[in-house]
């Protein structure tokens, strides 16, 4: 008893010879052969051979749109947004026209299915800027202690410790769950904030927590609160809003907002449902994707000499498809999509205004970096790989280089698109609580064959 005390101390975080062992009994009792997949048509990830979804469901929130129609035929087309109907293209445009921040337009939108009126749209700022607290100390108790090094967990611990302190928090009805929903948005970006803060103090450096202003809009408070200095720049703030709006939802098939409908389903509450998109938006193959953007440019920029040689760059880009550089994925991320196939909407609008803040802050050699990358990957892909469709930048090719840019620190590159899909998990919640009274559960099919049970001593 004492030796296996003792042994369990040091055995709790290592991969112990046991471990080992039953995770080699794992692997071969796992393991399903490939061609098995094609032999009984099952929709790996829920895709067909063509990258085309399995219908699950209906939603009118989103719409991601990649082909048209031509001669009776479907036909790749340049990529467009629609949040609630309304392409997001002109939704952007509306209101940089405008002149006014559009994170809480557009939630609006998502929520409510309409665009607000001069007076709407103050009654919900109104609302969001109540909700912008913590319960009394929230901070001390739940943030302060054991910070992550991951802020998507310290972010998912907080949310469910938020169901604590929330009386109602099981109610399922639509009016309790706007509540809820309406109260995360507002206090996302402090948990973010504050979490990125407490575990930078638990490191050593010096903890300030500054309180959000009501005055301002969700991106110029997150770079407030931030930057110890509290000082941005509009250029700065607008691009940061520009972000949150188009990362708020992509229609219902995307992993974390799928996974809100699936546990939606179950009949759960709300804290849990958030935390479980959070989970699923932490993956590197979905909201972590513009962290690995941002490292593969930073290996990139070691290893190529002169950034505006096509030829060195194109070699690179090479090395990236033959697993010789970088992570050896084979991979060059930040291009291609599920979906889209000759151009993401999203990147397109990015694109416009990130070369504007590369000329505020001097970079406008790695920009051009990166415009050379976007040329001509889809070029090297082509030749190193068969392909069933086009090839584009997406938006996580640009928004690592903008948060770069904006001096967010990488620990808050996806949390900061979870700041802004909430709003869409929110109004898918809300959406699958209204329409469908009946839990996800989709079909897998058994290859295991019977056997009957053997005694122990017999084996």
């Amino acid at each position: 008893m004492m030796r296996m005390e003792k042994k369990n101390k040091y055995a709790l975080f290592e991969i112990t010879p046991e471990i080992e062992h039953f995770a080699g009994l794992c692997e071969k009792n796992t393991t399903i052969e490939k061609d098995l997949y094609s032999k009984y048509e099952v929709k790996r990830g829920l895709r067909d051979v063509n990258g085309k979804g399995v219908l699950a469901g209906l939603t009118n929130i989103s719409d991601v749109c990649a082909t048209k129609i031509v001669d009776g035929k479907e036909v790749p087309c340049a990529g467009n947004l629609y949040y609630r109907g309304y392409n997001i293209k002109d939704l952007v445009r509306g209101f940089l026209e405008d002149g006014h921040f559009g994170f809480e337009e557009i939630a609006y939108l998502l929520l409510f299915g309409e665009l607000p009126n001069i007076k709407e749209s103050e009654m919900f700022h109104e609302t969001l800027v109540e909700r912008r607290t913590l319960p009394p100390t929230f901070v001390r108790d739940v943030i302060m202690k054991a910070p992550s090094r991951d802020m998507m967990n310290t972010l998912a611990k907080c949310i469910l410790n938020l169901y604590t302190y929330d009386r109602k928090a099981d109610d399922t009805s639509i009016p309790n769950v706007l509540r809820q929903c309406l109260n995360l948005i507002s206090q996302f970006p402090m948990m973010m904030v504050y979490g990125y803060h407490a575990y930078n103090y638990r490191m050593g450096d010096d903890l300030f927590i500054y309180a959000p202003s009501p005055d301002l809009s969700t991106s110029e408070n997150i770079l407030m609160m931030l930057r110890e200095d509290r000082k941005y720049t509009e250029l700065e703030a607008k691009l940061l809003d520009m972000a949150l709006v188009l990362h708020m939802d992509h229609g219902g098939g995307n992993n974390s907002t799928f996974t809100t409908h699936v546990v939606t389903s179950s009949g759960t509450d709300t804290y849990s449902t958030m935390a479980a998109a959070m989970a699923s938006l932490k993956g590197p193959k979905h909201g972590g994707a513009n962290i690995k953007v941002t490292k593969m440019f930073e290996d990139m920029k070691a290893h190529v000499s002169d950034w505006e040689d096509e030829d060195e760059v194109r070699q690179y880009l090479n090395d990236l498809l033959e697993k010789k550089a970088f992570d050896q994925k084979g991979l060059i991320y930040g291009m291609g999509h599920a979906i889209y196939s000759v151009s993401d909407p999203r990147a397109d609008i990015f694109k416009k205004f990130v070369k504007q803040l590369a000329e505020e802050k001097g970079c406008e050699k790695e920009y051009g970096l990166y415009a050379l990358v976007e040329r001509l990957a889809p070029e090297v892909i082509a030749q190193k790989r068969k392909i069933y469709k086009g090839v584009n930048a997406n938006v996580d090719f640009y928004s690592g280089l903008v948060y770069s840019m904006l001096d967010l620190p990488p620990a808050l590159y996806t949390p900061i698109f979870a700041a802004a899909r909430i709003v869409g998990w929110s109004a898918h919640r809300l959406e699958e609580l209204k329409n469908a009274d009946k839990i996800i559960r989709p079909a897998y099919k058994p290859l295991a064959s019977h056997k009957e049970y053997v005694k122990m001593e017999d084996r």
